[in-house]
């Protein structure tokens, strides 16, 4: 058994915070300059351009790329020969959440969790509790990834029960739908994750999982990888475009991720993510 120091999660999720929220990944800011490259409505290539520009700025600078830092979303990936040293009363969870309170509070990003969610929706004042999702892995690692989800992009994510029969197009229909009802209101362009399968919640879940596949990356499933072109190129037809102004580049991907579910179900969730995508991960 491989033991992780209990401070040793702290400062790696405190250190993900804020480069997830000061430096857009590589795979984002090349797929935000292909588009500028490829874009034929000239509004349209220069707002893409004036994006790319304010990723810049934001890491020269050392300043978030928005000022929407985000609900702290991690997922954990524990490999089953790792445990974290840990004192009496102390738990994993506990190491992510003092991680990105102490990130939040350093690098002074919006912290924007409120204690509960109807009666007085007061801030806790230190952006957690994060929403961490657990999953156990082979090997003695553990990985932490940490996703600054903005509030306006969430919003806009919808779930959906389908019948089983429901053929393909309607499927594609009604993710097409979503995005388009999103509009401008949630900062395009987007990066889609669709879930497909499972259950309620799965499905929901693995349509924020599709969102931390690298762009570029298709589903190693043919069937899927199809689906994953089909609909960007339906979603980039609407002519949204850059923060709404009409264009050819109203998604950067649309990512689809599936798992198995019940013969009278067929759950889909889409999860649409802002241009402002920020995902960092380390490995322990």
């Amino acid at each position: 058994m491989r033991y992780i120091e209990f401070d040793k999660i702290v400062s790696s999720v405190e250190s993900l915070c804020v480069s997830a929220c000061y430096e857009l990944s590589e795979d984002v800011l090349s797929a935000l300059e292909s588009a500028a490259k490829q874009e034929s409505n000239p509004n349209a290539a220069e707002i893409l351009k004036k994006l790319i520009e304010n990723a810049r700025i934001a890491k020269a600078e050392r300043i978030p790329l928005c000022q929407d830092t985000g609900l702290a979303v991690v997922f954990v990936e524990q490999g089953t020969g790792a445990a974290v040293k840990l004192s009496d009363g102390q738990t994993l969870d506990d190491a992510i959440n003092a991680g990105i309170e102490a990130g939040y509070e350093k690098e002074y990003l919006r912290k924007s969790v409120v204690k509960e969610p109807l009666k007085e929706r007061k801030n806790t004042g230190t952006n957690t509790p994060a929403v961490i999702h657990h999953a156990l892995t082979v090997g003695d690692k553990l990985k932490i990834t940490v996703m600054a989800k903005g509030g306006g992009c969430e919003n806009k994510s919808q779930f959906k029960m389908f019948k089983p029969t429901a053929a393909k197009v309607e499927i594609i229909d009604w993710v097409v739908d979503v995005v388009k009802q999103a509009g401008a209101d949630a900062c395009p362009p987007f990066v889609v994750g669709v879930g497909i399968g499972g259950d309620f919640e799965l499905s929901c879940l693995l349509s924020k999982r599709a969102l931390l596949r690298n762009i570029g990356v298709e589903n190693n499933d043919e069937f899927y990888a199809g689906l994953e072109e089909e609909l960007l190129s339906r979603i980039n037809g609407l002519d949204i475009g850059p923060q709404g102004f009409g264009g050819d580049t109203t998604a950067l991907a649309c990512q689809v991720e599936t798992t198995p579910c019940h013969i009278a179900s067929l759950p889909v969730a889409v999860n649409i993510e802002c241009h402002s995508h920020r995902h960092k991960s380390v490995i322990i």
